[in-house]
């Protein structure tokens, strides 16, 4: 790689994680210590920096790199319960990495191979990947003005971005860009690199501690090295946009976990049973069993359609063709839908089974709800069920992009 390039070199710090089994254990254990502070950096907006140097330290962000490249290179399935166990603790820290992810996959569809073996490299020493990619002011979220034209040996970036998740934490920017043919590319850049500002201005009501600030490039010079050409990945099947969708699945229900975790635990030791019910405890009375019982039915469907979606991602990884590409695409879309909607059932039954003095702000338990409608926003769900039912019902094969 050049000498542009190795500015973000690092010395190797972070754990080497053998096996899925030591990711999911490392990740519970993670999790553990994240929960505990996730109300307080949630009402107060303090950003998890060191959360994220420990996520990093610990190998988790390389789970995804292949084995030929020094990864383990774990199931989809794992992928998503990695991210639904950091979720259910701090669904700002399960999404974060979730650019970080989709960036690695699409590096693995169409890297070169010096850029794979180094910028997998630099996964495997900890060093996190964030995201240059939407923008305001476009016809559609999929439509780009920020413009990369050659400069000498390299390139220069010009543009500005918008709701940049993980940006502030990263080591890498990476910036999606059209060229003058108007095809999207990827570049990487370190974050210290001349013509990149970083603005913390992300104020949204949920998801606040996700560092989804705006991002700003001003000539930004990348060496030819370390551009990729992104497009090419949507013009063949590939599991780009499956691997993306996945994760943001994962979220979702981890948020939903907590949130029944979190209704469990108020109706047991706090709330009230209603007048007129005929019980002592609130956790007695047999509609609020009923409400518990459906969302943990429905919790359970979500799982398994999850873990079921991350299996077809494999199949189409290992033998990616049309048909398995396709599979995938369908499976995660449910998984969405199904993740999407139990999220954000269950933060609102969480009040309507706790009662009023759960809302009181000082228990912050809002939170879940803002996370659950602010996060599930993301590629609309109404659109999965068009694209599911056109398939089925017309043969149309779903669209080859990032939110599919």
């Amino acid at each position: 790689m050049s000498s542009v390039t190795r500015l973000a070199d690092r010395q190797e710090t972070a754990h080497r994680i053998a096996s899925e089994d030591e990711a999911l254990a490392i990740a519970r254990t993670l999790a553990a210590e994240f929960e505990g502070g996730a109300s307080r950096r949630d009402y107060e907006r303090a950003l998890p920096f060191e959360e994220l140097d420990r996520l990093s330290a610990s190998g988790l962000l390389a789970i995804t790199v292949p084995a030929e490249y020094g990864g383990i290179d774990v199931s989809n399935a794992v992928l998503a319960e990695v991210t639904a166990i950091l979720s259910e603790a701090d669904s700002s820290i399960g999404q974060i990495p979730q650019n970080h992810f989709y960036i690695l996959e699409a590096l693995r569809h169409d890297g070169n191979e010096t850029q794979k073996r180094f910028y997998f490299g630099r996964a495997l020493a900890g060093d996190r990947f964030g995201n240059a990619l939407s923008e305001v002011g476009t016809k559609t979220v999929g439509d780009y003005n920020t413009r990369i034209a050659p400069d000498g040996a390299g390139f220069r970036i010009n543009g500005r971005k918008f709701y940049s998740t993980g940006v502030l934490f990263a080591h890498w920017v990476t910036i999606f860009a059209l060229d003058g043919e108007d095809r999207l590319t990827m570049s990487f850049a370190p974050r210290e690199t001349d013509g990149i500002e970083i603005v913390d201005d992300w104020d949204g009501f949920g998801q606040r501690t996700t560092g989804s600030g705006t991002t700003i490039l001003r000539d930004v010079y990348v060496p030819a090295d370390a551009v990729v050409q992104h497009h090419k990945g949507f013009e063949r099947p590939g599991t780009i946009g499956s691997v993306g969708q996945i994760i943001h699945a994962g979220v979702d229900l981890g948020i939903a976990r907590a949130a029944l975790k979190e209704t469990i635990g108020y109706v047991r030791d706090k709330a009230r049973p209603w007048t007129g019910s005929g019980v002592e405890r609130a956790a007695d009375d047999p509609l609020t069993v009923a409400r518990i019982g459906e969302l943990a039915i429905r919790a359970e469907a979500a799982e398994a359609t999850l873990e079921r979606a991350g299996r077809k991602v494999d199949q189409a990884q290992v033998n990616l063709n049309a048909e398995n590409a396709v599979a995938a695409t369908l499976a995660v879309a449910a998984a969405k839908v199904l993740t999407t909607e139990l999220a954000i059932d269950a933060t609102n039954v969480l009040f309507e089974l706790a009662g009023t003095s759960a809302t009181k702000r000082g228990l912050n338990l809002e939170r879940h709800w803002r996370n659950a409608r602010t996060h599930t926003l993301h590629d609309p769900v109404r659109w999965k069920y068009h694209v599911v039912g056109n398939y089925h019902l017309n043969g149309v094969t779903p669209p080859k992009n990032g939110a599919l």
